[in-house]
């Protein structure tokens, strides 16, 4: 299917979290690329968790100049999810793109996703073949947790999948009237809401300025985010498991009584149960914390507080 031709309304949706030292140059290349386009009229959605550099005052400025350039301050530190989330929220567009704002996603890529947007493709995501100037500890872990995830969960993620993608004023309309998780993990909703989808690959460039906003912890918080969101086999692990060690005592102990009533007398072996009891008791707790992991998200839905605040709008009704 080919989209009729016809001025359609685009808007790129870009998450700034002490951006300040790159959003200069970001801004001028992605209004360069988005001036180029024909058959579009874009604007800009920066939404902003609060930042100590200085990005949200920079962006009041540049947004001064060009009113394309729209701000949505939040009043917390939400996190990157929550603030494309956020945005998705105030977008009312034909097709909107969403990408970071550090130049490691390519505004010039824009283009290629939008080609793909025309033949008919309401999803384009994109995946990074690489990224320049990346550990082997992060690539290595991250593929690991993609590959974890999906034979876990229903769902088939790429490792190199990214926050950078495209998606139709249809599918928007979907996250925007009928998803309202507050534990969202987005790349696999994605996934999940369906609708026909593309991929495009791209090489991600070397971080130009600035630090990632993605360190062990918060990748380790990602990680598991998107398990619970996605995935119910750690707890049918935990039964399996339990069934498993449970006959392993019943038969354990048929054994002790047998010895018992034969010599009248305990067999040897207690270092040995006291180990393995020190080691079914860490497994208790382990599958005790993953339990309260998955009701930890029962609770947060729950309580119903709103998954943003938005503090500030600029350029925006």
């Amino acid at each position: 299917m080919i989209r009729k031709r016809g001025v359609k309304a685009l808007s790129v949706l870009c998450p700034v979290y002490n951006e300040a030292a790159i959003l200069p140059e970001f801004v001028r290349e992605l209004t360069t690329q988005l001036a180029k386009l024909k058959g579009y009229h874009w604007d800009v959605l920066f939404v902003v968790d609060p930042s100590p550099d200085g990005s949200l005052d920079l962006l009041r400025g540049l947004s001064k100049k060009d009113k394309r350039l729209r701000v949505l301050a939040l009043s917390s530190r939400f996190g990157h999810q929550m603030s494309l989330v956020a945005g998705m929220d105030h977008l009312r567009c034909d097709v909107a793109i969403m990408m970071d704002s550090d130049l490691q996603h390519p505004p010039s890529l824009i283009p290629t996703l939008l080609e793909k947007y025309e033949e008919g493709y309401e999803v384009v995501s994109t995946l990074r073949e690489g990224t320049e100037g990346v550990g082997f500890f992060k690539q290595a872990s991250s593929r690991a947790f993609y590959w974890g995830l999906n034979r876990i969960t229903d769902l088939h993620i790429h490792p190199g999948a990214a926050d950078f993608r495209l998606l139709s004023g249809k599918v928007l309309e979907v996250f925007r009237d009928q998803i309202h998780e507050r534990n969202l993990f987005l790349r696999g909703m994605v996934e999940w809401v369906g609708f026909r989808h593309a991929v495009v690959r791209f090489t991600a460039g070397a971080r130009r300025a600035g630090t990632t906003k993605y360190g062990l912890r918060r990748m380790m918080q990602f990680g598991i985010q998107g398990i619970l969101a996605f995935s119910r086999r750690p707890l049918q692990t935990a039964i399996m498991l339990g069934v498993f060690f449970s006959a392993f005592a019943f038969v354990n102990a048929l054994i002790t009584a047998y010895e018992f009533f034969r010599t009248q007398a305990f067999p040897s072996g207690w270092t040995t149960l006291v180990i393995l009891l020190s080691g079914f008791s860490g497994l208790n707790l382990l599958f005790l914390g993953i339990i309260g992991e998955y009701l930890g998200g029962v609770f947060d839905e729950v309580k119903r507080r709103p998954r943003y605040i938005v503090e500030e709008k600029i350029n925006l009704k």
